[in-house]
């Protein structure tokens, strides 16, 4: 088949799958913004488009969303429209379809058959919407209309797409019918031979300092550190950890943007906010003991997660983070708020333990139990990594039934 893959940002969650069909004999297609020209990455044929406006100053800030996804979905049909006049018509299409890109595509070639990736439903209630106090939304009824009309690029593609794929049931589930039945959950996959323990790893710091397994090594991750992923809570509990842990060494990683939820006042970033709130109350020997890592190759990740003697994972009711999973598959003993999404994955005091997001005195109460009992974090990091294993194992699971799904889609 011929099979065309869109991503704002490729390969991204098809890193794996397009690969892997590559390998199965199809030809394997990506319109991308991020080439300038056709080339191939692993057999995949990569079509480059241009965006060329950008968004409007004075659309009402409701619409302001959708115009972006429009004004790509647009560029990316327009350039769709040139390719398939040089022979490009794909049997099926691959999407994902948050950004917009896809929208119109159907349009091009009304005989594929189109799958999205449901990443997330934007719902007024019951996820990350007022789930944390601080940030409550004033005018409910106003956030409301604003969530639904952010939903018409989802509701656009449900009319458009044969079928979608899910990484999570807490993902799916935020998806209305009827189009949720039609929405297979099947994770991304996580690469257990790659992500595993290694009682030799290494974690360098800087020059002077270098972390192994016989150092207490307490890890925190986001993307971007920001209050979606609980990094406000940390840093509220952090002058109280490093008192109980006055050996531990504290290792963040993340960048200084925004992911998810609002941006912080002007010139200043999440990251700063939070060590400005805290910092008076922790003492410069135990500053000492703090490293933000910023944003680091893979190979740094991974030896911080083969490190890690705790992990902790917070997060608003959102989309799950692969980092979680990868610690579990490096086998660290995780601590982790106990909201939604992390129910499917961490189950207490069975693949770790969970927490209270806003308790930070429970939080760092936990911490230090299980930073003083090795036995008990040995058995959870071990069952985390044997429910990875079973459950979002790459090859022997996910992948398989990534190219299932996409030859029942192909089917329809």
């Amino acid at each position: 088949m011929q099979i065309l893959i869109i991503h704002q940002n490729f390969p991204g969650q098809y890193k794996h799958l397009a690969p892997a069909l590559v390998e199965q004999g199809h030809q394997v297609f990506s319109l991308t913004p991020k080439v300038e020209k056709r080339t191939v990455w692993r057999g995949v044929q990569l079509l480059p488009y241009k965006i060329a406006r950008a968004s409007s100053k004075d659309v009402h800030p409701w619409l302001a969303d959708l115009e972006t996804k429009v004004i790509r979905a647009d560029a990316c049909y327009r350039q769709a429209l040139a390719w398939k006049e040089k022979g490009l018509n794909p049997d099926v299409i691959l999407a994902h379809h948050g950004w917009g890109e896809p929208m119109f595509l159907k349009d091009v070639w009304p005989d594929a058959k189109m799958g999205i990736y449901c990443e997330l439903y934007h719902l007024d209630s019951g996820d990350s919407v007022n789930f944390d106090p601080e940030f409550e939304t004033k005018d409910l009824r106003s956030n409301a209309l604003r969530l639904r009309l952010r939903n018409l690029n989802n509701s656009l593609h449900f009319d458009a797409a044969d079928a979608g794929i899910s990484p999570t049931e807490f993902q799916a589930s935020t998806f209305p019918e009827p189009f949720r039945s039609d929405i297979s959950v099947i994770h991304d996959g996580i690469d257990t031979e790659l992500v595993k323990p290694n009682p030799d790893a290494v974690l360098k710091i800087s020059d002077d300092l270098s972390l192994t397994r016989d150092d207490e090594v307490i890890t925190f991750i986001n993307r971007n550190l920001e209050p979606y992923r609980g990094y406000h809570a940390f840093m509220r509990a952090l002058p109280k950890l490093l008192k109980a842990r006055p050996n531990a060494q504290v290792v963040l990683l993340g960048g200084d943007e925004v992911s998810y939820g609002s941006k912080p006042p002007a010139g200043k970033t999440w990251k700063q906010i939070y060590i400005d709130e805290v910092r008076d109350q922790i003492s410069d020997e135990d500053w000492a003991r703090v490293h933000y890592l910023g944003r680091v190759p893979y190979d740094t990740f991974l030896a911080m997660m083969q490190v890690s003697r705790l992990h902790i994972y917070l997060t608003y009711p959102f989309v799950l983070s692969w980092s979680l999973l990868e610690a579990m598959s490096a086998a660290a003993a995780i601590l982790a708020s106990d909201t939604a999404p992390v129910l499917e994955a961490i189950r207490d005091d069975e693949t770790g333990v969970l927490t209270d997001f806003f308790d930070g005195d429970a939080l760092v109460e936990k911490a230090n139990a299980l930073l003083d009992d090795p036995d008990k974090r040995a058995r959870l990091g071990k069952a985390a990594r044997e429910f990875v294993l079973k459950t979002y194992d790459l090859k022997t699971h996910c992948l398989p039934k990534q190219l299932e799904w996409v030859a029942r889609l192909a089917a329809k």
